[in-house]
């Protein structure tokens, strides 16, 4: 017999009566007077195991053994005594009656117990191989396995082609901070590991191979959060010859295909936001539909009264007022209200203006706030109409630049949403929610350089008919870009790129991006535009994002075998590290505050 007959969680009743031979690791052994229980487990699952003191040789072994010990055990498969079941398992019918059990390698005590919810990500990350063990994590790798094999069914069924791209190429500007390799070779140079493999899909795209993907490593150098890491994992994907929408469709298509084989769940129909749509009613890019809260625009009613907190930014060019209405919210304590205040001072509001409505009917008189007596008649009226108040209500307001309040008022509708309170008052409606977000702005300006910058990147192209935006009026001119939503997490965007040189070079120009610099930075693209480039567009997808909302987990951490910690650390393995000085001076670097080897 093999060393492995069978997985251990897939051993079942069809092998009732059948010898099998498993091999897992020791997850919890019990002694009940005479006869011993080891439940056996590996990737697939558990199985139990019945040592009986009837086989002297083997049951000897089975008292030494403990947790974590990796063994090989042969038995027989038969029911468990008295019908009980273990429903939780699929092996839950079953046991395994040992006939031999053998110690392929023991184990030190473990760091922690495997069935331990209360570990600190330290522990976690520190004693990562142990932790990796642990059946939640061993879920959430195998998920992740599966996605991408769904990904590469899908568009290899499709006609694209897997083709690699370099790991250390030319430093390009592309948002973030690039990690740099030092050349030994070529003295006072250096790679950049790649933000992206942006500039070579669409160099493959020139060169005719039409529709490329790669499951591929990309590299920032930037603050971290939950949803980001240095080293991150992207589906890249980039086709020639199709529009805007027809490269919408046909990748809602591969998402959705690999929500129903992965996880058996029907996405639906994605909605299609506009850009402005979206920052009207949610202030975010990236709405969470699940969450029935919406902005209420306030501007212009707020420009004439005495409360300036409202009628500066009303009159400012860039200033904004909105309210969030929360049906049934007049039932927050004064602690909970200014719990949310201090919320909406990360994101950089000075405060939280509120109104609970006890009677609507009463106007003015009916509202309880500090800010009632600032504000006329006709902006109590129009706050009450344009938000729909009832009786029960609090109206929460941001008054501020459009940038605070957006990002301040549309935290906050996140963070109310997704409370045990609108749980259970309905706010938050319990499915997956999908949706596109598309024309968004070509350029943003930028306040502290006085100049506009590309809201994705210089290659983006323009809408039909807003070309001569680029140097009339950029503020106007919107893009063919999109993004891709999934419960409030951006999992996937791109563009149609720009492929003719006359409208690269109206976009170079509103950048401020002279010749020489454009060929400095671009050079090799452009050069290759230039020989009957097609047009094309593409997208990429992240898939830790897309994995960590398929597992309900945390942090994209959690789905990623060796991650890094927030201050781009390896916990496992102590990197980064110091070198030391003979591995420098082949580098012809030398350290201004060396650290100790």
């Amino acid at each position: 017999m093999a060393m492995r007959s069978h997985y251990c969680g897939l051993v079942t009743e069809a092998l009732m009566g059948e010898t099998v031979s498993l091999c897992g690791w020791v997850n919890r052994r019990r002694d009940h007077g005479g006869v011993i229980f080891i439940d056996l487990r590996d990737r697939e699952g558990y199985v139990q195991v019945v040592c009986d003191p009837d086989r002297a040789d083997m049951f000897a072994i089975a008292e030494d053994i403990r947790n974590e010990f990796c063994v090989q055990i042969k038995g027989l498969v038969r029911a468990r005594p008295d019908g009980t079941v273990n429903d939780g398992i699929k092996s839950g019918k079953i046991e395994v009656l040992c006939h031999e059990l053998i110690v392929l390698s023991a184990s030190v005590p473990p760091p922690f117990m495997l069935d331990d919810d209360n570990l600190s990500e330290t522990t976690r990350l520190t004693h990562r191989v142990m932790d990796l063990r642990r059946p939640a994590m061993q879920r959430n790798l195998m998920l992740r396995y599966r996605v991408a094999m769904e990904i590469r069914k899908f568009l290899d069924a499709n006609g694209f082609i897997d083709i690699e791209t370099p790991m250390l190429t030319k430093s390009t500007p592309e948002g973030a901070r690039d990690y740099l390799v030092p050349s030994r070779v070529n003295d006072g140079q250096f790679f950049a590991l790649p933000q992206s493999p942006q500039l070579f899909k669409q160099l493959l795209m020139v060169a005719g191979y039409d529709r490329y993907y790669q499951i591929t490593k990309c590299f920032r150098d930037e603050d971290l959060r939950a949803d980001r890491q240095p080293e991150f994992t992207q589906i890249d994907i980039e086709t020639s010859f199709m529009d805007e929408e027809e490269i919408r469709d046909m990748f809602q298509g591969m998402v959705s295909n690999m929500f129903k084989h992965v996880l058996q769940i029907d996405l639906g129909q994605f909605p299609v936001m506009t850009y402005n749509d979206a920052m009207h009613m949610y202030g975010s890019d990236k709405p969470d539909l699940r969450v029935k809260l919406q902005f209420t625009e306030l501007t212009d009613a707020m420009q004439t009264v005495d409360f300036k907190v409202f009628s500066t930014p009303a009159t400012m060019p860039n200033g904004r007022v909105v309210a969030l209405r929360v049906p049934g919210g007049g039932e927050m304590s004064r602690g909970e209200i200014d719990s949310y205040t201090e919320f909406v001072k990360i994101y950089g509001a000075k405060g939280l203006a509120w109104i609970k409505v006890n009677d609507v009917s009463a106007g003015r008189d009916g509202l309880q706030s500090p800010i009632v007596k600032n504000l006329h008649d006709e902006a109590i009226q129009a706050i009450l109409s344009r938000t729909e108040a009832q009786n029960g209500d609090i109206i929460f307001f941001g008054a501020d630049k459009a940038k605070i309040v957006n990002d301040a008022i549309g935290a906050l509708r996140v963070k109310i949403g997704h409370s045990e309170f609108a749980r259970k008052t309905g706010l938050f409606e319990a499915r997956w929610a999908p949706l596109w977000v598309v024309d968004f702005p070509m350029f943003e300006f930028d306040e502290e350089g006085q100049r506009w910058s590309a809201v994705h990147h210089p290659f983006t192209a323009p809408k039909d008919g807003h070309e001569d935006y680029m140097s009339t009026a950029p503020e106007k001119c919107l893009s063919k870009a999109y993004d891709m939503v999934i419960n409030g997490w951006e999992v996937g965007g791109g563009s149609v790129r720009i492929h003719q040189a006359h409208v690269q070079q109206k976009a170079f120009d509103a950048l401020r991006i002279t010749p020489e610099e454009a060929q400095l930075k671009f050079g090799f693209l452009l050069d290759a535009l230039q020989y009957g480039a097609p047009p094309h567009g593409g997208l990429a997808f992240g898939l830790d994002r897309i994995v960590t909302l398929m597992t309900g987990a945390e942090s994209i951490r959690d789905v990623i075998a060796f991650p890094k910690t927030q201050r781009a650390q390896c916990l496992l393995t102590q990197a980064p590290s110091a070198v030391d000085d003979k591995q420098l001076r082949e580098l012809h670097i030398r350290l201004r505050n060396p650290q100790p080897v």
